[in-house]
Parts: structure tokens; C-alpha cells; sequence
């Protein structure tokens, strides 16, 4: 099993659209466990309505969610940690600075694997080429890495967030299945019920 972590503040809202979204977009039986949590998550809060209500409308499973924060552990399980926002990447070194190669921004993430795909060594090769383009590729302002918290803002704000990391996820999984050698799918009857990974009651 590989785990994803995606991080933002809460884990209410831009990490959990992130977690579920990228499970409906994977195909069944994937070995690939999106999870999710928050720097200043508490813990076993409930997604919020309006979240739920738009990661649905977009295909993704809502129920049996619930917060966790952010931990040592949970960096250190995963074969990439993304977060919503550069400060979200940080927190995650500053926890596991031995992780620092498999931590990035979800923007930075699908920038610098822009073109990437199919080659030896799989996932694991892909995060490790991303990690080595960082150190060349041309910086961005910081603000560009950051996908805008919807927290307070109007419906069609968190729609547009979600929508946002709705494109990004899904060329997650299509880089998840063309590394592997497998295929990906891009949601629909033949997507993973988000259920089946990351945050649940019991995690």
C-alpha cells in the first residue's frame, strides 16, 4: 500500500476535497491510499456541509469522515506528503525533516512532474525526480503554491477550490497509473469509493 497525505490547516476542507476526490478518481482494487489531516485539525471533527455537499456533486464520497492532526507518524508513512499551502509543506518537514524530498506543495507537486510519466522505478522515481527538478526549476512567487483557503468565503469560492484540486488530483492518478504501469481512471463507475482509504472513524 502507498499512502498520499494531503495537508492543509483544518482538514476540514481543501486536504479532505483532496483526499476523497483523488480516491473516486482511482481505479478499483488501486494499491495507491489517499489520506489526509491538518496542522491545526482537531481531532475527529466532521467535514463541514458545504464541503460535503460539493466534493458529492463532483463524485466524491463523503461519509465517515472525520479530522485528524497532523503528525510525525503519519508524514513518515507516507511515500508523498502535499499541502494545500506552502506553510502546510513546511509544518510537514518540521515534523519529519528527513521526509523533506517526499514534501511538496500540491501546485509545486504537478508543476514539476509536468511530463512526467511511465519510467523505471515507478511512483517512487516520479517523487524522487520532482524532488530534483525543485532544486533547478525556475522559483515561483510563494502565493502561486498555495491553493486559496475557502474557509469563510462564498459557496462558489469553495466550489472553485474544489474544482481546482478536482483537475490536480486527477493528474495525480493519471501519473499514479502510467508510473505503475497500471491504468487510472478519472472517475465515474469505475472510481474508488473514497471510503475505502484515509480519514474514516476509526483511522
Amino acid at each position: 500500500m502507498t499512502r498520499i497525505l494531503f495537508v492543509c490547516t483544518g482538514n476540514v476542507h481543501r486536504s479532505v476535497l483532496a483526499e476523497r476526490l483523488l480516491a473516486a478518481r482511482l481505479p478499483h482494487g488501486s494499491s495507491l491510499r489517499p489520506e489526509s489531516a491538518g496542522t491545526q485539525a482537531w481531532h475527529r471533527s466532521a467535514m463541514e456541509d458545504a464541503t460535503r455537499a460539493v466534493l458529492e456533486e463532483l463524485g466524491g464520497d463523503g461519509s465517515g469522515f472525520v479530522s485528524r492532526p497532523l503528525t510525525a507518524q503519519l508524514v513518515a508513512s507516507a511515500a508523498l506528503v502535499l499541502g494545500l499551502a506552502c506553510e502546510h509543506r513546511e509544518a510537514a518537514v518540521r515534523l519529519a525533516p528527513w521526509a523533506m524530498r517526499r514534501c511538496f506543495t500540491l501546485r509545486e507537486f504537478m508543476r514539476l512532474t509536468d511530463g512526467g510519466g511511465r519510467g523505471a522505478g515507478g511512483f517512487q522515481a516520479l517523487v524522487a525526480s520532482a524532488a530534483a527538478r525543485r532544486g533547478t526549476a525556475v522559483p515561483v512567487p510563494p502565493d502561486e503554491d498555495d491553493v486559496p483557503d475557502p474557509w469563510g468565503r462564498s459557496r462558489q469560492e469553495l466550489y472553485e477550490c474544489a474544482r481546482e484540486i478536482d483537475g490536480a488530483v486527477s493528474r495525480l492518478a493519471r501519473l499514479w497509473g502510467t508510473s505503475e504501469g497500471g491504468a487510472s481512471s478519472t472517475g465515474g463507475p469505475g472510481g474508488r469509493n473514497g471510503t475505502e482509504g484515509g480519514n474514516s472513524p476509526l483511522s
